[in-house]
């Protein structure tokens, strides 16, 4: 494998970043990119054909659901003290969008 990953190309990831890397963390970067390069190689072997299809995985599959039970839950008054602003049921909380 030639070395795709080099001193220009960072060079230009940190122009097209706005960002000033150190020695460090450019030789990081250098060695992340790099493995990260060489694992989609390593993909880019494997033979499709030996890839299950969702479908092919979900006929053998079963979903276990759970019952619904009703559990108590917390007081209301209990919740709602902690919080900085209420009417008497709910939350109030500032508008997101108007």
């Amino acid at each position: 494998m030639s070395k795709i990953i080099d001193e220009k190309l960072i060079n230009y990831l940190e122009d097209l970043s706005f960002i000033t890397l150190s020695n460090k963390e450019r030789e990081r970067i250098c060695a992340d990119l790099e493995n990260i390069i060489a694992g989609m190689e390593l993909l880019s072997t494997l033979d499709p054909q030996m890839i299950f299809s969702e479908q092919d995985l979900s006929q053998n599959l079963k979903t276990e659901l759970r019952k619904d039970e009703v559990v108590p839950s917390f007081p209301r008054d209990e919740i709602l003290k902690n919080a900085p602003q209420t009417n008497s049921k709910t939350f109030i909380v500032p508008k997101a969008m108007e």
